[in-house]
């Protein structure tokens, strides 16, 4: 179990704006356990890291997926083999925490979005986002306009609707910033 485990769940708990009290009654937990997995006085179960990554909406690897660092490089290195996944599952897009944790006022997330893949629906997040495309072309629509991103262009969102196409046969490959963390 990572010894950053209580402090990403209470990163997550806090850019849900949701209290202790709040969690621990989705969670059907008292405060204080909550509290003590928060400081990793607590290891929570499978059951219960299953039950907080429900309540989070995020993937159970987002708080039990990444192997162990190598002695001191924990909460300094990711290296590629040891990334977490994260995000919200949508269906062609592939996530990574390249941040070691999400404690951080800010993380970094690798996306590659699969040949063809699309989001359909706007989403719209409390942050500031910048991304930098590496490979391939993403349609990036941000409050109903339309741009074409292609290797070496960046963008920013700052709270504003948007959702994505791939338009080709091939991935995109993205480095995105996201403030404060979401996942």
């Amino acid at each position: 179990m990572p010894d950053s485990l209580g402090r990403d769940i209470r990163a997550l708990r806090k850019s849900r704006n949701l209290t202790l009290s709040v969690l621990a009654a989705k969670l059907g937990r008292s405060v204080g356990w909550m509290s003590q997995v928060e400081r990793d006085l607590s290891e929570p179960s499978m059951r219960e890291i299953k039950d907080l990554a429900r309540a989070f909406d995020v993937p159970v690897q987002t708080l039990f997926g990444h192997a162990p660092a190598p002695e001191g490089e924990e909460g300094r290195i990711v290296r590629a083999t040891a990334r977490r996944p994260i995000g919200h599952r949508a269906s062609g897009l592939a996530e990574e925490l390249l941040s070691p944790d999400l404690t951080d006022d800010f993380e970094v997330v690798h996306s590659t979005f699969a040949p063809l893949a699309r989001r359909d629906t706007s989403v719209s997040r409390p942050t500031q986002e910048v991304g930098y495309i590496l490979s391939g072309t993403l349609d990036l629509t941000i409050e109903g306009t339309t741009h074409r991103l292609n290797p070496g262009d960046s963008f920013r969102i700052r709270g504003e609707p948007f959702f994505w196409v791939n338009p080709n046969n091939t991935p995109c490959i993205a480095i995105w910033v996201i403030a404060p963390p979401v996942y």
